[in-house]
């Protein structure tokens, strides 16, 4: 995660807008992804840091999340991102255990979408161009 991501975390903690346990918790996936040899930085996923934070600020207040009108567009366009959607379940289920609440499945599918434009925007690791060679 690059500086500018670190300070809008920061900056979402500090205006109480976020719970420190929600900040903590972003953080962490925003470095997992890293881990993954994912490009994390203000500009590959600063949306996808405010979403998250919001969404799970939204929850832990008890605000309903209501379905999104575009939800059946999201999971078709999710269709060709099998490893996105399995990622934001992921995220999802850890949210879960950490903070005490689910996800709902509109925000799930928002989730993924953002998921697959990070790893669009990340170059490819060695395993994914051994994967698009061996389909050549």
């Amino acid at each position: 995660m690059d500086d500018q991501l670190a300070l809008r975390i920061q900056l979402f903690r500090e205006t109480r807008q976020v719970s420190p346990e929600v900040a903590l918790f972003v953080a962490a996936e925003l470095d997992a992804l890293a881990a993954e040899g994912l490009t994390v930085t203000e500009d590959t996923a600063g949306v996808l840091t405010s979403h998250l934070m919001a969404a799970l600020t939204r929850l832990l207040d008890g605000a309903p999340i209501e379905a999104f009108r575009t939800d059946e567009q999201v999971a078709a366009e999710l269709a060709g991102h099998p490893e996105a959607i399995a990622r934001a379940r992921a995220v999802a289920l850890r949210a879960e255990r950490a903070l005490g609440t689910p996800l709902p499945g509109s925000e799930v599918n928002f989730l993924g979408l953002h998921l697959a434009v990070l790893a669009e925007n990340s170059p490819p690791t060695r395993h994914h161009t051994s994967e698009r060679r061996s389909q050549s």
